[in-house]
């Protein structure tokens, strides 16, 4: 893009001056784009408050699941009942319901399959086959109409459901055929020892109705993910003697499932800083690491509070865990499952190691990590995340494996415990998550894996404020504020965890500090904990809990690729015998706005150093800052230790003739 240059020329009106750059005074820059009033479209009410806050009648709906499931890890295939109880506590009725049925992105017809997205895969399944599906109203079990449309059901009510907390129970009967390698977040894999089944997205479970827009009945599409209802979960899944399963919550029937020998294991596990081997690769062929040798055994799992659940499945896998550390003395505990390819202390053996770092990291830090459970599961799913457990890489190991564990256990904060729209708004997820990253990778083990670098970024292994220019300067980007499906494969990383990573970062490091911003955020965390938050309700958070007006970065940052371009333009000398004063004419050419950070170094080595503040540019598109001083000025220059993703760093510096 081409710039508007204004030369400028200020010699001649004071006693001596300098012209050492001939750049424009002005460029781009309108201070009433970027500082306009009336950011906000909407006051605050009773159900979500202008502070950023739940209101005093704030509500959302509520569904509790029960399932029963059987993995036939022969025909890859998994049956089950569910029996869902959901309550209606909006102050609606409402004459119909929606379900998500994920398993239908893997039919051949899929919405998908034309969306340009991820989820373009040659092979296909059946998707969900639906024996029954019934409802239950006040004691009455009934067929239910239904309707499927993709990735959707729509089941009609013959009565609406009644407004203020009625209840009603679908009961649903179904199976389907686990994708293979193709399933991407759901899968199955074959290692030597045995397949790994990941299962997830595995249960018809309800779209989420708020206040926002009613029924939230976006299809699945592959590359956005989750918005969710909260409610407790009890499921079983049964299968063959010889597998072990890794269940998101807590495994209530141990003494069926594990040897004698493993439950004490288990106990020591909860008592240790240090992995402890539950079982080993040496029992992994061996019948008497189970507690029966034939037949099938079902595990029972208990998770309240929770979005989701997933499990992994495997004869397969090494297991070891270890106590988490969390605040006002509570613990947790953290597991690791994994085959023999896998082992090894360079590579998943230390895996536990990582997620106990992370989890206690991320409590002390943000918020409680609440769950009993904590479990890191290799597979091929490559990096995928639910309450309480993970799935990654078979083949991750180092620093690779720190950070996808640190990564995805981090989602549990971000959109698991905070449960926003992963949808509608992918960096309400990613993006806050890649932000709590950085400073988990530099606490864990003095810094071990620090600092934190994106894979997707290793060629180019310099500073964040430079590695986001090209995303910036693009003009075929899209913005943070777009949907995650409707964000092309190439900008998906650089819009829904870079930028709005490096955004929080700006709001942390540079124009709110740390005091404050940490403040805000751990109260927006506390807030909207197990609820449902906007992105308003974020942006109105962290100004009244920081006490700043941040409309102008939300706008240039979040909903524009507003670039940031500040400049030196000249040094002058003026006054007389009395008092003397060195003046430095800064200008913002380029759209957005920041702090500006800036270095007057003199001849005789001293350093004069201020930041001026945003409300800078409220008026001006150039500054003048006056420095009372009768040294002779040997460079100035904005932002020294680059932290701003200023476009264009070559008129950052004025070195002196």
């Amino acid at each position: 893009m081409n710039k508007t240059l204004l030369l400028t020329a200020v010699c001649g009106a004071m006693l001596s001056s300098v012209c050492a750059q001939t750049k424009p005074a002005a460029g781009n820059y309108q201070p009433s784009g970027i500082f306009s009033p009336n950011f906000y479209t909407h006051r605050g009410d009773e159900f979500r408050t202008a502070e950023g806050r739940p209101g005093p009648r704030y509500w959302q709906n509520h569904a509790d699941y029960q399932i029963s499931a059987t993995l036939d890890t022969l025909s890859n295939t998994l049956t089950a009942a569910e029996n869902i109880t959901y309550t209606n506590n909006s102050p609606n009725v409402l004459s119909s319901l929606w379900l998500q049925i994920d398993q239908q992105i893997y039919k051949k017809g899929a919405r998908s399959k034309s969306s340009g997205g991820s989820y373009t895969f040659d092979d296909t399944t059946e998707g969900n086959q639906f024996k029954s599906v019934h409802i239950v109203v006040n004691g009455k079990k009934q067929p239910a109409n239904y309707v499927i449309t993709d990735t959707r059901m729509q089941i009609r009510l013959p009565e609406a459901l009644a407004a203020g907390g009625a209840k009603i129970n679908i009961l649903i009967e179904y199976a389907y055929t686990v994708p293979g390698a193709f399933g991407s977040r759901t899968d199955f894999a074959v290692t030597k020892n045995g397949k790994i089944f990941e299962i997830a997205q595995w249960y018809p479970r309800m779209c989420v109705y708020d206040d926002s827009r009613g029924w939230d009945t976006l299809p699945f599409l592959g590359s956005g993910e989750f918005y969710l209802e909260y409610g407790d979960f009890d499921y079983k899944i049964t299968v063959p003697w010889d597998v072990i399963v890794a269940g998101s919550g807590e495994l209530q029937n141990p003494r069926e499932v594990l040897t004698a020998l493993q439950n004490k294991r288990m106990e020591a596990a909860k008592s240790s800083d240090q992995t402890v081997m539950i079982r080993t690769a040496a029992e992994l062929n061996d019948p008497a690491s189970r507690p029966v040798q034939k037949g099938s055994l079902t595990w029972h799992f208990i998770m309240r509070n929770t979005r989701d659940v997933a499990f992994g499945a495997s004869k397969a896998f090494i297991w070891d865990a270890a106590r988490i550390n969390l605040p006002e003395g509570k613990k947790s505990l953290a597991m690791s499952v994994y085959p023999v390819e896998s082992a090894g202390n360079d590579r998943w053996g230390r895996s536990t190691e990582y997620l106990k770092g992370s989890i206690e990291h991320f409590s002390e830090k943000w918020y409680p990590y609440p769950y009993p459970v904590a479990i890191n599961e290799a597979g091929i799913a490559g990096g995928m995340e639910y309450p309480g457990i993970l799935f990654d890489g078979i083949n991750d190991k180092g620093k690779e494996l720190f950070w996808v564990t640190a990564h995805e256990i981090g989602h549990n904060w971000f959109p698991m415990i905070v449960g926003s729209d992963e949808r509608r708004y992918p960096w309400m997820d990613e993006g806050f998550n890649t932000f709590i990253d950085v400073y988990a990778s530099d606490v864990f083990n003095k810094g071990e894996y620090a600092p934190k670098r994106d894979s997707e970024y290793a060629e180019n292994q310099g500073n964040p404020a430079d590695e986001i220019i090209p995303f910036i300067t693009d003009p075929e980007a899209p913005v943070i504020m777009t949907a995650a499906d409707a964000i092309p494969e190439k900008y998906r990383h650089a819009y829904a965890y870079f930028k709005p990573a490096f955004g929080m970062i700006l709001l942390r490091e540079q124009i709110l500090g740390p005091e404050r911003f940490d403040y805000a955020f751990r109260q927006y965390i506390a807030d909207w904990a197990y609820k449902h938050p906007t992105p308003y309700d974020f942006f109105h958070a962290m100004e009244n809990g920081a006490g700043e007006d941040l409309s102008w970065f939300w706008k240039g940052w979040f909903y524009h690729n507003w670039k940031l371009d500040q400049s030196v333009l000249d040094v002058t000398y003026s006054g007389n015998s009395g008092k003397k004063f060195v003046q430095v004419r800064v200008a913002n050419l380029e759209k957005m706005v920041m702090p500006v950070n800036i270095a007057v170094t003199f001849t005789d080595g001293t350093v004069y150093t201020q930041v001026l503040p945003v409300e800078t540019w409220l008026i001006n598109k150039i500054h003048v800052l006056r420095i009372a001083s009768e040294k002779k000025v040997k460079s100035v220059e904005l932002d020294p230790e680059h932290k701003l993703p200023d476009v264009n760093r070559r008129n950052n510096l004025l070195k002196m003739n």
